[in-house]
């Protein structure tokens, strides 16, 4: 009795087995492995002959869909340019950097169908942007830096240049820094004695259609740059650039105030989304 408790081991607790059992007890109580699964190996998945045998697959792993149609983009981007793309296509190439390990196709087309351009994404504020399902604060910053570099590509363009001889880039200028803004606001461009940029201030802001300007303001900032003539600019958030009779108003004061100065007011340019409109041109002024 004592020789048979010595070489057969037991489990005390149902199911529990020794650690001398060995590996290939069964691990609970009931199963009971046949011979033929000891004898028969599982054959390795293929891609692992692949790599041990230096197949084809060796050393490789599945590439997501979305990868070779990101590269395909990217060279049609280098070949033809932005305008071979549309709109969605182009935000796709600024969403790869902020999602590097999906699919942003998706999310490209409903940022478009949320705002309707590419434009308009990347000018919405961040906590609109944010309210889509799948934008977050990565995604949201990438656009900003994107409209960022955008305004400040357009003023430079527009310093390098009496304003006059420039004036598409200062259109394209205003249009990139206000045409998209939810508030409406009043900025000046002072310009020194042969039309040049000196700087682009920011003159008020205020509600969705009414933005604060003092006349005398305008006019002691102008004093301070030295400043030769100004040109005045305030956006519609509705989108529609026709001038109010406040807008008018208010501009015949700052003329008013600037003229004993000899500071010139050369215009006052309404900035919409549909476009512009100078109080010049439409002998308002």
């Amino acid at each position: 009795m004592g020789d048979d408790f010595r070489d057969k081991p037991t489990s005390i607790l149902p199911g529990l087995v020794p650690e001398e059992a060995g590996a290939n007890a069964p691990a609970a109580r009931g199963e009971v492995s046949s011979p033929a699964e000891k004898q028969t190996p599982q054959a390795p998945p293929s891609n692992a002959r692949d790599k041990d045998r230096g197949g084809p697959n060796a050393g490789k792993r599945a590439r997501p869909h979305y990868t070779g149609h990101r590269e395909r983009l990217r060279s049609r981007f280098l070949a033809a340019g932005a305008e071979a793309l549309a709109d969605y296509e182009l935000l796709e190439l600024v969403l790869f950097r902020a999602i590097p390990r999906r699919d942003v196709k998706p999310l490209a087309k409903e940022l478009i169908a949320r705002f309707g351009s590419f434009a308009e994404v990347v000018a919405a504020p961040p906590a609109r942007l944010m309210e889509v399902p799948g934008v977050g604060e990565a995604v949201a910053t990438e656009l900003k830096i994107v409209q960022a570099a955008a305004i400040r590509l357009a003023r430079q363009e527009a310093r390098q240049k009496p304003v006059f001889r420039g004036w598409t880039d200062l259109l394209a200028y205003c249009r990139a820094a206000m045409a998209r803004a939810e508030r409406e606001e009043f900025r000046v461009l002072f310009l020194d004695a042969r039309n040049r940029l000196i700087a682009g201030e920011g003159g008020g802001r205020g509600t969705i259609d009414h933005a604060r300007v003092y006349p005398r303001e305008v006019v002691r900032r102008a004093l301070e740059l030295s400043a030769a003539s100004i040109i005045l600019l305030h956006n519609h958030p509705s989108g529609d650039p026709t001038p109010s009779r406040a807008d008018v108003d208010m501009t015949k004061r700052i003329i008013a105030a600037a003229e004993p100065l000899g500071i010139v007011v050369h215009d006052h340019i309404v900035i919409g989304r549909e476009g512009h409109a100078s109080m010049r041109a439409l002998h308002l002024i």
